[in-house]
């Protein structure tokens, strides 16, 4: 997925937009870390419309790959980027000055207390977002891929 060229819709909600219009006119420098925690860009590609969609999200790592927490505040719908990337798997990700290609996947029940824990030691609310709906909170695990120029 390349963003290069294409219009990028970024989040509606005002303050997730404001954050990620900082984050993308200063490489970074602002907004990767927000409240005291890394966050990233991600950019979908929207399921029915086509259009790339981006957003915000707090991040932690495992290996060489990214993991991002489908909560929405804990409610009972799961967020658009996380339906969208579950129909198109290729994603675009910013973290820091650093933009490449990614394969999201959803976390599978093997790995997921792992890196539940982790996230939750990132943003504690994660826990109470879970306590607040009767749907399991995916996690979205990012690959990267690597590009035939590495």
């Amino acid at each position: 997925m390349t963003t290069n060229d294409a219009h990028v819709y970024d989040s509606p909600e005002g303050w997730v937009a404001d954050h990620i219009q900082r984050y993308v006119e200063t490489n970074g420098e602002e907004g990767h870390h927000w409240n005291g925690v890394p966050t990233l860009l991600l950019t979908t590609k929207g399921r029915k419309s086509g259009k790339l969609r981006r957003t915000a999200l707090i991040y932690g790592t495992s290996g060489s790959s990214y993991v991002v927490v489908a909560s929405k505040g804990g409610d009972e719908n799961h967020p658009a980027w996380y339906l969208n990337l579950t129909e198109n798997p290729e994603v675009a990700v910013q973290v820091g000055a650093d933009d490449f290609v990614a394969m999201a996947r959803t976390a599978d029940e093997s790995e997921k207390p792992e890196l539940w824990q982790m996230m939750c030691q990132i943003w504690p609310a994660y826990e109470e977002y879970q306590s607040k709906t009767d749907r399991p909170i995916p996690l979205v695990v990012l690959e990267p891929v690597q590009s035939e120029a590495s």
